[in-house]
């Protein structure tokens, strides 16, 4: 179900043994990822690219996008 989860959410799926999917480009997940974290870049996401992380973790899958970092006004180009 989408949502957002707050820290102590993340803490509680993960100590019911949710897997940590990052769905970031893959030069993005490469620069920077959570720990324990795996990687399946969305616009790559299907069955067949699901299906190879391997099993689905017994507390599910927790699939992790991020906010878009915006400029601040002062920093924006006129």
């Amino acid at each position: 179900m989408p949502g957002r989860v707050d820290l102590e959410g993340l803490r509680a799926l993960l100590a019911r043994g949710a897997q940590l999917v990052e769905v970031l480009p893959v030069a993005e997940y490469t620069d920077e990822h959570l720990p324990g974290a795996i990687n399946l870049p969305l616009k790559e996401l299907d069955a067949t690219t699901a299906a190879a992380a391997g099993p689905v973790a017994p507390g599910g899958r927790l699939l992790l996008g991020r906010p878009v970092r915006h400029e601040p006004p002062s920093r924006v180009p006129a």
